[in-house]
């Protein structure tokens, strides 16, 4: 599915790469600021392009595409400080001591071919130094997308994990809806770092201890999906997209439009496609999200990894089981279109304790509600985002409450930020949302690589849109092509000023700042 809809995403950009160029150069529009419609920023400016008085010190922390480099920037816009990688960085979180762990793209991973994968996780110091350096990626399984960083150093990994199509098939999985070569489930691994390069891995959960499945009640983990939310519908995704031939997909790999581990047998293994990932060390529970699904989960941590294999044991008394999910309760078959809120979303996460709403959890929503008419919001028929603020429902012990023969609540959220043109607010795939000190929440529009923080009235108080792309190149040498992504933004962060690992530290705009990215303008046949 989601190399399918990238290919569907080449379309949008140059549609709307014409319709931006034909927007800028139409003198009738003169009168009101134009919205810009196209969802990867082309010719549009950049940089700060919005501030207010009484802003919240603080900084924002990002990767630049394409490139070793993770930037920090303060409130005017100016990069302060720079770390950098030997290899491509695809996210990074800061640490108290003013180092870096940060996932990064392994050149040469093997089998998987699609869909965020890194396979590598490095610690790097305030100063550059790279102090560990751990590859997970082998021809079984290979990390991919978000990680969590424990308050012990421990590193909470999402990865991708191989099952053979037999397998799959024993277990239920519609053969409509199996490649060849077998899905790609989902684990969650706890990493100790260990050395330069090691890691020992502490923990471990898995999708597939953790499936039902309806469909043949002569295969395993048959049941009843409806009497069972803490499983997941194994038959549950987009079916297989349509075969095409090998010349086809040698083109598409050329183009840059599929990854070089591509085949024709691989196609639409990325079933659930988890792409978030929190920890919340006071409940000892993990948070994480499927888009392809459009449902946000939580698990206990407090389990053994045996435990966490079964359905008993730890401090919820569940095992592996979900605790809580929410999103799609038609998932679980105890809903309808009606009951949805979540619409392919990024970047599920906790407010942190002392900050207006902790306890909560925020969302990015990536795309329109559908027919949902919560009061005074509405909808246009139109693409556009959300961001969510939800409250799940909790007992006086800490489970998470559900009525037989209902889904999980809340019916809808507590708090969202919609823009009110809703135009100018759309991301269809990567970004992200975080609660500030202030109250106020800080939004990562990812395909246009754009930050803002806005209000919890919806006003936008700054704004700023990443300039800069880098220039790795492919293990042979050929360039990466910038297009159509050259400013995108997986998750940028907000970074209070109070933060330990900035205390006493000079944080003043380095000379030279990096040169901004220049867009070549489109190429012409002849």
């Amino acid at each position: 599915m989601k190399k399918r809809y990238f290919i569907l995403l080449l379309f949008v950009t140059i549609s709307a790469r014409s319709f931006t160029q034909m927007n800028d150069n139409d003198s009738t529009n003169k009168k009101t600021a134009p919205v810009h419609r196209n969802m990867f920023g082309y010719g549009i400016p950049r940089g700060l392009t919005k501030t207010s008085e009484g802003l919240a010190d603080g900084y924002i922390l990002f990767a630049v595409p394409n490139s070793p480099f993770v930037d920090l920037i303060n409130r005017k816009g100016e990069v302060v400080h720079q770390w950098k990688s030997n290899y491509g960085v695809f996210e990074a979180y800061l640490q108290d001591d003013g180092s870096l762990f940060q996932a990064v793209d392994d050149p040469d991973f093997p089998v998987f071919g699609c869909c965020g994968p890194y396979g590598r996780i490095q610690k790097i110091s305030w100063d550059g130094k790279i102090l560990w350096d751990y590859e997970y990626a082998n021809e079984q399984h290979i990390a991919h997308h978000d990680f969590a960083v424990m308050p012990n150093g421990h590193i909470l990994a999402i990865a991708y994990e191989v099952m053979p199509y037999d397998k799959a098939i024993a277990m239920g999985r519609k053969p409509e809806l199996t490649p060849k070569s077998g899905p790609w489930t989902e684990e969650i691994v706890e990493i100790v770092p260990d050395g330069m390069t090691g890691g020992k891995i502490v923990w471990e959960w898995h999708l597939w201890d953790h499936l039902i499945q309806d469909a043949d009640s002569k295969k395993s983990d048959y049941g009843n999906v409806a009497d069972h939310p803490e499983l997941l519908d194994f038959n549950l995704g987009a079916p297989l997209p349509p075969p095409i031939t090998q010349g086809a997909l040698d083109t598409l790999i050329a183009k840059g439009m599929a990854h070089r581990n591509s085949t024709l047998d691989n196609r639409g293994s990325d079933i659930f496609h988890f792409n978030a990932i929190k920890y919340n060390a006071d409940l000892d529970q993990i948070v994480f999200s499927s888009p392809n699904i459009s449902e946000i989960y939580i698990i206990d941590h407090s389990t053994t990894t045996q435990e966490a294999a079964g359905h008993k044991g730890g401090r919820y008394g569940k095992g592996g089981d979900f605790l809580y999910r929410w999103g799609n309760p038609q998932n679980y078959k105890r809903g309808d279109s009606t009951n949805r809120t979540l619409f392919g979303q990024h970047d599920i996460r906790w407010i942190e304790k002392g900050t207006p709403g902790a306890g909560d959890l925020t969302v990015f929503n990536n795309h329109p509600p559908g027919e949902i008419d919560w009061s005074n919001m509405g909808t246009t028929g139109k693409n556009y985002s959300m961001v969510y603020e939800f409250a799940p429902p909790i007992d006086k012990k800490g489970n998470y409450i559900i009525e037989k023969g209902k889904p999980y609540g809340p019916e809808k959220p507590v708090w969202f930020y919609r823009a009110a043109d809703t135009l100018s607010f759309y991301s269809s795939f990567i970004s992200g949302a975080q609660r500030m000190p202030n109250g106020n929440t800080f939004i990562n529009e990812g395909a246009k690589g754009r930050f803002f923080e806005v209000t919890p009235q919806g006003e936008i108080v700054w704004e700023y849109l990443n300039p800069y792309h880098g220039n790795i190149r492919e293990p042979n040498g050929d360039s990466i092509p910038a297009m159509p992504m050259p400013f995108f933004e997986f998750r940028g962060n907000f970074i209070p000023a109070n933060h330990p690992a900035l205390a006493n530290r000079k944080l003043e705009p380095i000379v030279p700042q990096p040169s901004v990215f220049i867009l070549p303008p489109p190429t012409t046949d002849k």
